[in-house]
């Protein structure tokens, strides 16, 4: 009989889980407590309680090559770098595609997910949801993939900065944020500075009368570009410079990447200037936000330190008064009220996960939470792999170390991870992209050997060796190989290259070059035979 997944959520993540549950013999069940697929990507114009929120305006930093699904490339019309509404578009084309919306129970929410009596010895689940109607039903599942999301909880550090509670403008957090029509004329400040923060205070600093981005470390600031307009992460996740990377000493490494990105806008001279290296962090993704700094539009602030009547003050002790607006961009807590208390083993009570997927404390892994990760690379491909690794450990196709070197492990990457983020929490989180994904892959049996593919087909080697590190790369061989993944990498820039072409770019007219001209060939002959000529010397 097929094993029941639980699969909680129908973001990216919930509806990738249910195909690869499909694929392999799995029977999910989806709860989704809204009304609709797209999770995170589905804008709504005022937010909902408990739920994800984002701003009208905003487009991915990913470019539909490296965050597509690994067997569904996107449409090649389709920009580079998606507008959200697009995003849900293409969700909608998938769930279509493999006939995924009978799996799903919308407006069904999860209320609790507890180990069932036998436990140790089935690892079932006893999972309890209420519907539309409110109705509680409970049911029994052989495992769980909690797909919900952690960006529901927005942290608002109020209690941080003295005086806010006379402050007379009005305090919300980026959660809360939808369009900058309501900042129209006004004085604004923005606090954070990640890609939220950057785009939040790049829209409004284009109605308000002066923005104000605050931020307590900098950031090295990169465009969604690369040369010649490519996008950037086409042209820098590769496996090439990720061998490179490794080998070449770190400090060299961010010295020519920070000397390139200074020599389009110095970082020092702009107030954005970080203390940490470049590849030290994630960079924030932002094209326009030097240009409102130098048109005076943005103005760079050090780390808000309190508010006054009607003014703040910043670590630098600097004042702004008459300030209308300050916009918290300061992240969000990761919250999963229905799971066990008892996975909540971290310092500060958040979910102890191995490789950011299974929690070690479990005696049979039947649970796997996606996505509560951080990493530079693309998202999707990352939670795309977590559950074609989840689903083979339900299956026991793949298993886990002991609960022992599982917390080894998780100690090791936290201790690794400090010297870039010095909050354990963060570090906790923070797994490199592509080596996350190769470890994945090899537990699953779907990583490309090189070596083999370099021997067997030459032509699809160099695309994988020295090409994007796409997601159609863990599709070639092993489990949920895709037939079409082989043509996917050979065409992938054909797709990158679709979108721009709408309108025909005339040829140069062919003239025969100047170098060849009859006029020229005559005098350069007459040049050097008159250097040849000792009478040519003759002064007269």
């Amino acid at each position: 009989m097929a094993l029941r997944v639980a699969v909680v959520g129908a973001g990216s993540a919930g509806l990738i889980s249910i195909k690869i549950c499909v694929d392999e013999g799995l029977e999910p069940v989806c709860f989704e407590s809204s009304d609709d697929i797209g999770g995170l990507w589905k804008f709504k114009d005022s937010p909902e309680p408990e739920r994800t929120s984002i701003y009208r305006s905003l487009v991915v930093n990913t470019s539909k090559e490296m965050m597509c699904f690994s067997d569904f490339p996107m449409p090649a019309d389709y920009p580079n770098y998606m507008h959200n509404s697009q995003l849900l578009q293409y969700f909608r084309l998938y769930a279509k595609h493999f006939d995924l919306l009978k799996y799903i129970h919308f407006q069904t929410t999860v209320r609790s997910v507890t180990p069932t009596a036998d436990f140790s010895l089935s690892g079932q689940w006893d999972i309890v949801t209420v519907n539309r109607d409110g109705k509680e039903e409970r049911q029994v599942f052989d495992a769980v993939l909690v797909c919900s999301g952690h960006y529901t909880q927005p942290i608002l550090p109020l209690s941080e900065f003295p005086g806010h509670e006379t402050f007379s403008g009005r305090c919300l957090h980026s959660w809360d944020y939808k369009d900058a029509d309501a900042f129209r004329g006004k004085r604004v400040v923005v606090v954070g500075i990640g890609n939220s923060g950057g785009d939040i205070a790049v829209e409004i600093s284009r109605a308000a009368e002066k923005t104000f981005l605050s931020t307590r470390q900098g950031a090295w600031v990169v465009s969604r570009m690369s040369n010649n307009g490519l996008p950037l992460d086409m042209t820098s996740i590769t496996r090439l410079n990720n061998i490179l990377m490794k080998l070449l000493p770190s400090n060299l490494v961010n010295w020519v990447a920070e000397r390139s990105l200074n020599q389009k806008y110095d970082h020092r001279l702009y107030g954005l200037r970080p203390r940490h290296r470049l590849l030290d962090r994630r960079p924030l993704v932002n094209c326009d936000l030097p240009d409102q700094i130098l048109q005076g539009a943005l103005v760079m602030k050090p780390n808000l330190r309190a508010f006054r009547d009607s003014g703040v003050v910043f670590e630098d002790g600097t004042v702004e008064e008459n300030i209308d607006a300050v916009v918290f961009c300061t992240g969000y807590k990761a919250s999963f009220p229905f799971l066990p208390p008892a996975l909540s083993g971290g310092p500060d009570k958040e979910l102890t996960l191995y490789k950011r997927l299974f929690p070690p404390s479990l005696s049979k892994p039947t649970l796997a939470v996606m996505g509560l990760f951080q990493t530079k690379g693309p998202i999707q491909p990352i939670m795309e792999m977590q559950a074609r690794w989840a689903v083979r450990v339900f299956s026991g196709l793949s298993r886990l170390p002991s609960e022992k070197k599982m917390l080894k492990v998780i100690e090791c990457d936290t201790k690794r991870n400090s010297k870039s983020y010095p909050c354990p929490r963060q570090a906790a989180l923070y797994v490199d992209y592509m080596s996350y994904l190769d470890f994945m892959a090899g537990e699953i049996g779907v990583r490309p050997n090189l070596l083999r593919l370099m021997l067997r087909d030459p032509v699809l080697w160099v695309k994988v060796a020295f090409g994007p590190c796409t997601p159609y790369q863990y599709r070639l061989t092993g489990p949920g190989q895709w037939a079409g993944a082989r043509q996917a990498i050979l065409t992938q820039w054909d797709r990158v290259t679709q979108p721009f072409r709408t309108r025909a770019v005339p040829e140069p007219e062919s003239r025969s070059s100047v170098l060849f001209s009859p006029l020229l060939l005559v005098l350069g002959g007459a040049v050097i035979t008159a250097v040849k000529s000792p009478k040519s010397l003759r002064i007269f």
